[in-house]
């Protein structure tokens, strides 16, 4: 019988060939994504390794993260072998890279629409769904906060102006910047996006806080209604 290490439980593989002890003695810089992603989902199934499994799965991906983050659990537990536990475990890690991303050790100050773009490029870029995000800014136009306040399916999301205030008064925001995503692609704005961006606008301005800009990505492109003039 052929000694091969998919048809063996990783425990009983080399010291040097398994992920978690790989990790611990090469650091997990000197692991590939299947040994990463094989020590997230823990073990394999009957058939294979869990590294095996995890190969198979980012094979199924073309070996793309981005496109592996995309995948809801419920995507996931479609591959043989891969159950809720294991999905969930995929999910919550692709997450987790995605909030690293996001993020910034620096406070970011806004001069113009690719400042925002550049700013929430990581979170909005390749979505499925719809998410429409406000960016908040002191007097200096420095972002000191940013938050989802709305997310639906492919064609609208639902917006509450009154959340919007509020989170602006208790951040003492100056002025805020509107952010949404289409995921069809098409950046043009649509008559709802125009509509509420005049309605967000108009009640601002009773509270002092100035609307600079509302910028809608769709993929690679973006549009704003400064840049456009029609703020």
């Amino acid at each position: 019988m052929k000694n091969d290490k998919s048809n063996k439980s990783i425990k009983n593989w080399a010291e040097d060939d398994r992920p978690r002890e790989k990790l611990m003695k090469l650091g997990a810089r000197n692991l590939t994504d299947a040994e990463l992603l094989a020590i997230i989902i823990g073990s394999g199934n009957r058939k294979m390794s869990a590294v095996d499994l995890s190969r198979h799965i980012l094979e199924k991906m073309e070996n793309d993260l981005n496109i592996l983050a995309k995948k809801s659990y419920a995507e996931l537990m479609k591959y043989p072998g891969i159950g809720e536990a294991k999905a969930i475990s995929i999910v919550a890690a692709m997450e987790l890279i995605n909030r690293k991303k996001f993020e910034k050790k620096t406070k970011r100050k806004i001069t113009s629409s690719k400042d925002v773009y550049e700013e929430m490029y990581s979170r909005l870029s390749d979505l499925e769904h719809e998410e429409f995000w406000v960016l908040f800014l002191d007097r200096k136009n420095v972002v000191i906060y940013k938050k989802e306040i709305g997310k639906g399916g492919v064609s609208g999301t639902f917006v509450d102006p009154k959340m919007i205030f509020k989170i602006a008064l208790e951040h003492t925001a100056s002025s805020i910047i509107l952010v949404h995503n289409h995921p069809s692609g098409n950046v043009n704005p649509s008559t709802e996006d125009i509509n509420l961006t005049s309605k967000i606008k108009n009640a601002a301005g009773y509270l002092d806080i100035s609307v600079l800009d509302h910028i809608i990505f769709g993929g690679v492109e973006y549009f704003s209604f400064a840049d456009k003039g029609i703020l």
